[in-house]
Formats: structure tokens, sequence, C-alpha cells
């Protein structure tokens, strides 16, 4: 089974307008809403390819109702820890001339939910896979997913780690079995700027001598590189589209390189992956199944 971490799940409100006037009335032309969360955005895209999950985090209030409800219409099963207190965050998505986001806080975690979100954790098996992505929520300790590995590091779990930053570096010592920069957070984690595929490789080959075991590393308009676990060196190029929404894309290339990985190779996995981000780079919302296998035949 695949489980995927949200912390702070959110309602998306998207908003597209011609443009924004700041300080005036501003009318929408069309308005969507969907839930998020980078975990729960995993789920949806992998239920949309066939491959159940489980998703797990917290939800507060009306706002968390939506999102668990909305979850269940996915196809997606759930085991959200429920606070007592609060609203899950509202974040807006203004798509004009730019794009601007409005994302919200969301409610105060306490320490007794931490230990509840423990102990569902627990009940992972040998064999399933854990997503952790994201960053962390001001309530929640800095180290959190330090500690969640810690803890379950004597099971044998395939976990994915799509964090930046120290958040991703501290905790490549328990062997995370994907972790998934793009080619500016992977120079950002070294301090430098990554101008070529080589350079990319050899600082990807640097996070695999530090732990991680498969290293994906999307490169926007020059496709994607996986070093996968042989140390072997797999390229993808981009489908062919128009570019239309940034949410959710690297979400859904974990998703449906994990999809990949289910029933296929790792150049299979990089290929669905890649088709994947790109069916929701292409959408006004997240990667719909049709979409995905168009774009995937794009792709030699």
């Amino acid at each position: 089974m695949i489980y995927t971490v949200t912390f702070n799940p959110a309602i998306d409100y998207v908003v597209h307008m011609d443009k924004v006037a700041l300080g005036k009335l501003n009318r929408s032309v069309t308005e969507r809403i969907y839930i998020g969360g980078k975990g729960i955005n995993v789920s949806i895209v992998l239920a949309r390819l066939g491959i159940k999950s489980t998703a797990l985090g917290f939800v507060a209030g009306f706002t968390g109702k939506a999102v668990e409800d909305g979850a269940a219409e996915a196809g997606i099963q759930t085991d959200f820890v429920h606070l007592q207190d609060g609203c899950s965050r509202i974040n807006v998505k203004i798509k004009a001339a730019e794009e601007t986001e409005l994302n919200g806080q969301g409610p105060l975690i306490p320490e007794n939910a931490l230990a509840q979100l423990y102990e569902k954790l627990d009940r992972l098996q040998d064999g399933d896979i854990l997503v952790l992505a994201g960053s962390i929520p001001g309530t929640l300790p800095g180290d959190i997913y330090e500690r969640i590995l810690a803890r379950l590091s004597h099971k044998e779990l395939r976990t994915v780690v799509d964090a930046t930053g120290d958040l991703l570096l501290n905790v490549l010592k328990y062997k995370p079995f994907l972790v998934k920069p793009n080619n500016q957070e992977l120079g950002e984690l070294f301090g430098v700027e990554l101008k070529t595929e080589d350079e990319i490789i050899y600082r990807a080959k640097k996070l695999q001598e530090m732990g991680a075991v498969n290293v994906l590393v999307s490169m926007a308009e020059r496709g994607a590189i996986l070093l996968d676990k042989q140390c072997r060196v797999h390229r993808c190029g981009v489908c062919r589209g128009q570019v239309r929404n940034s949410v959710g894309a690297g979400d859904s290339m974990v998703a449906g390189f994990l999809a990949g990985l289910e029933s296929g190779s790792p150049e299979y996995a990089l290929k669905l992956g890649t088709a994947a981000g790109g069916a929701t780079a292409f959408s006004d919302g997240l990667a719909e199944r049709n979409k995905i296998y168009e774009l995937l035949g794009q792709l030699p």
C-alpha cells in the first residue's frame, strides 16, 4: 500500500481573471475549487492511474470535512487525524497575466494530535511506500521528517521525500527510496548553479552517495533525469503542450513514477512520471488519466 502524508491539507480556490488591479474591485472570469496539499495531489493522480493509496495528515473544521469528502469522491482512502480547533486552510490561486498565490496558514497541530499521526504510521508494514512531500507547517517541529523516518527505520519501507534544502539533506541518512528535486533545487542544496546535464548528474550522484536510492531530477523544458539504484542514468524529454498550470505538476510526476514502477521498469516509470507532470501542467487541475496516456505516447 502507498501512504501519503499531508500535514496541512487545503481547499484550493482557483480564480481566473483577465487582469488584477490592486486596491480596486476585481471580478473573476471563472472559479474552480479543488482539494489540495502535495501528498493529497499524489494520491489523486495515483487514483486516476488505478493505484490505491491512503492519505494521512490533519484536518479541521468545515474545510477539513470538505477535504475529506473531496478525497473520498476522488477514490482515495483517508485516515486523517481530526483536530478539535481551527479550520483546514484555504489557498487562493489567482490566474491572470501572472499567477499569484495566497496560501493560508492552517490550524494549530497540538502534541497529542501528532502522537495520533505517529500511531497511524506505526501500522505501516514492510513493503509499503510512504510519501512525505512539501514544507513543514510552523506549528510542527522543523525536524518532523527526520522524526518520522527515524521512528520507522526498523521497517522495510520505501520512502519518497519531495522536499528542499535541509529538510531533504537531513533525511538522506535514512536512505529514502526516491528523492525528487528539480534542477534549481538540486543546485541550491550544494550552493551552486547547475547549467549542464553533466553537472546535474554529478550532483545527483552526490545525493546517492549521501543515502538516496533513486534520484529523479525534473528540469522543466529540458525534460527529466533519473539516476536509479544501480547508478544508471535515464533521460526523458518533455511532452508538447501549452502550459496552463504550475500547481501540482511535481506531485503528479511523483505519482506517475510510482505508478510506473508498479508495472514496469525505471525507464517506463520515468516516462509515465514525465507524462503525468505534463498532463497537470497542460490542464487547469491535476492530471487526468486520458491526458497522461496521450502524452505518454509522445515520449519515445
